[in-house]
């Protein structure tokens, strides 16, 4: 079982590799690879290399950033929840952290540097209130609660802030691409500042990764063989916003890349959340890379913004888990 985890990580690895050069080459004016090594060992300003510089690696960088942060968040969610439905999106988290940051634009917010301390209220506040509410009742937490509670709060708090768009031209404007999901302009000066807090979201799901696996076989087995639930559920929470808050705040919300990646990487590597979080590292950029440059390709010389693509994809993923036998359930 090892040398087949090992042998699938290889793979994705190959493949994500394979979707940052396709990253960088495909757009609306393609480019070959000498251009590209021309560009990165011997940049002399020209056009091509200001496309290449300036614009696509940058945006690749922040496709890596942002699919990482949406495909660990997405594993966390789906172990702590025991719900193969979990994703930041279905549990409301993007509609809570895109609601606070369409506050941060009304509050003079103007750049998605300054929107990752909202993003950041806005999913922890909503982690926190399903949470809450998919815990109430007797048995402790329930998956299909959990479910339902993140897909009333996501609607409720998507209209909000889609009426917040329209009685505001200023926030309209500024939020139009990004409510989407998008790469467009997305430099250096916004990846950067954001890099940091992904990084201490994957670092904090490590570190409850072992007790998020003993936590799949039961509350009381989990603590029968020493898992303290509170110290990992809470763990769990700051990663999640962590991780789902900084990728937000970059490319606004990007749904099913959460949903889709951890049960690619469960079925490649089995319960272990270690390996799920290793592949889930893995997959969620590649998935989400090339999900980008598919909405370049489709309506070129314009785009398809990657949320909407991820969306295409992510629709019969869902379906099929819905149609599952035991869904309520991992």
């Amino acid at each position: 079982m090892r040398r087949y985890r090992l042998l699938g990580l290889l793979a994705a690895v190959a493949a994500l590799l394979l979707a940052c050069a396709l990253s960088i080459l495909v757009g609306s004016n393609p480019l070959g690879p000498a251009e590209l090594w021309h560009a990165i060992t011997a940049y002399d300003g020209s056009t091509t290399d200001q496309v290449v510089v300036d614009l696509r690696v940058p945006r690749t960088v922040a496709g890596l950033v942002v699919g990482v942060g949406l495909g660990v968040s997405g594993a966390v969610i789906q172990a702590l929840t025991r719900n193969p439905l979990g994703d930041p999106g279905i549990l409301g988290v993007d509609a809570g952290a895109a609601l606070f940051v369409a506050v941060g634009v009304a509050l003079g917010a103007s750049s998605p540097v300054q929107y990752l301390p909202f993003a950041f209220v806005g999913a922890l506040v909503v982690t926190g209130v399903v949470s809450v509410i998919g815990s109430v009742g007797r048995g402790g937490p329930d998956p299909v609660r959990l479910t339902l509670a993140g897909v009333a709060l996501a609607a409720v708090l998507t209209g909000v802030t889609t009426a917040m768009m329209l009685l505001d031209p200023v926030t309209f404007t500024r939020l139009r691409g990004w409510n989407a999901g998008s790469f467009v302009e997305r430099g250096f000066d916004v990846v950067v500042p954001a890099a940091p807090f992904v990084v201490a979201g994957v670092v904090v799901a490590a570190l409850s990764a072992r007790s998020l696996t003993a936590m799949g076989l039961g509350d009381d087995l989990a603590a029968s063989l020493g898992t303290r639930l509170g110290r990992t559920r809470l763990l769990a929470v700051l990663a999640i916003t962590l991780l789902a808050g900084a990728a937000t705040a970059i490319a606004g919300p990007v749904g099913f890349v959460g949903l889709a990646v951890p049960h690619i990487a469960r079925w490649i590597t089995g319960p272990d959340q270690r390996w799920i979080l290793a592949l889930s590292i893995v997959l969620a950029p590649t998935l989400l890379l090339l999900a980008d440059v598919v909405g370049r390709i489709v309506l070129r010389p314009g785009e398809v913004p990657v949320g909407v693509v991820t969306a295409f994809v992510g629709a019969p993923v869902l379906i099929h888990l819905v149609r599952r036998a035991k869904v309520s359930t991992l």
